[in-house]
């Protein structure tokens, strides 16, 4: 990966519609290399996948939960158990394994407190829990899915 790599991501984490040839412009390339380095970093695996990020708002989606989980079970198989279960809930975006006092941390978003109680009634009756804690989110101050790029290891060409 070197500089160009590097605008190119930057550039794609921004607006991944734009097309080789606006992006080839902006990094000083012509569409077609421009591709092949896009190709590249999909087949190295730097790029993920290509998504729609959606306004959660306009999906009557506007509450957002950090839900702590604490276990006195670290078995294989309970995290096996799990992690399955935290797969048949779309409301779990996110999941975490932390260190510390916590264990794992949820990210839950539904449309209201009725539906996250059903979440949680489901959730703690689905899997063997410790303890649950919840934190509502007020206000956003900053939320982003661009990574920052200043540390990623490149070549000077």
């Amino acid at each position: 990966m070197d500089l160009i790599d590097r605008e190119i991501l930057h550039i794609l984490q921004t607006d991944v519609s734009i097309s080789a040839r606006e992006l080839g412009e902006q990094v000083g390339l012509t569409a077609t290399p421009c591709w092949r380095r896009v190709q590249n970093l999909v087949k190295e695996g730097v790029i993920l996948n290509r998504v729609a990020l959606l306004d959660p708002e306009l999906l009557n989606l506007g509450i957002s939960a950090l839900v702590q989980i604490r276990t006195n079970d670290h078995s294989a198989l309970w995290l096996q158990d799990f992690q399955t279960a935290i797969g048949e809930f779309p409301e779990i975006i996110e999941a975490i394994r932390t260190s510390g006092e916590i264990d794992y941390m949820l990210r839950v978003i539904v449309p209201d407190i009725l539906t996250y109680d059903s979440f949680y009634k489901r959730l703690i009756n689905r899997v063997s829990l410790y303890d649950v804690r919840t934190i509502f989110e007020m206000e956003s101050l900053k939320k982003t899915t661009a990574l920052p790029l200043d540390y990623a290891r490149f070549e000077n060409t």
